[in-house]
C-alpha cells in the first residue's frame, strides 16, 4: 500500500504567542504556553459534547518541519548519538504530525483556549480527541 493516496482535512488553526520555531519550547510541559483553537465552521459540530476541564489530544500538521531527515540528534544535543527520526519526538519527520496533550480551559463556539501548546502561530489542526480513562465513555 505505498505511495496510498491519503487525503489530510485541516479542521481549524493555532493562534499562539509563539511566532517563531525557535520560541517553541520541545515540549508543552517546558513553559509552552496557552494558546487558541479556532475550528473553522464546517467542523463546529464536531465540538458537542466538549467540556473545558478535559484533557485533550491535539493532533497538529507542522507545516514548517523538514521533511527529508530520517535521522536526528535528540533534542538537537550535537553531543547526542543520532537516532532515526521514529524513535524521538522530533518534529522533522516524513509526515510532520504533531502530538499534543493539552487542557482544555475555553469553549467559546468554534475557539477552544488549550495549555499547554507547543505549536507556532498558524499551525494547522487536523484532528482531536480526548484523552480517555478506563471510566470514561469515548
Amino acid at each position: 500500500m505505498e505511495n496510498a493516496d491519503l487525503t489530510l482535512t485541516i479542521i481549524g488553526r493555532v493562534s499562539s504567542p509563539l511566532k517563531t520555531r525557535e520560541e517553541c519550547p520541545r515540549q508543552g510541559f517546558e513553559n509552552a504556553p496557552e494558546a487558541e483553537i479556532e475550528i473553522f465552521p464546517s467542523f463546529l459540530e464536531g465540538l458537542d459534547g466538549m467540556e473545558p476541564g478535559r484533557d485533550i489530544f491535539v493532533f497538529t500538521w507542522l507545516h514548517q518541519a523538514d521533511r527529508s531527515i530520517l535521522k536526528v540528534r535528540p533534542r538537537r544535543n550535537p553531543d547526542a548519538q543520532l537516532k532515526g527520526v521514529f524513535a524521538t519526538r522530533s518534529p522533522v519527520r516524513p509526515n510532520p504530525i504533531g502530538l499534543h496533550r493539552v487542557k482544555l480551559l475555553e469553549k467559546d463556539g468554534g475557539r477552544l483556549l488549550v495549555a499547554p501548546l507547543e505549536a507556532v502561530d498558524g499551525t494547522p489542526v487536523i484532528d482531536i480527541k480526548p484523552v480517555i480513562t478506563r471510566n470514561d465513555e469515548c
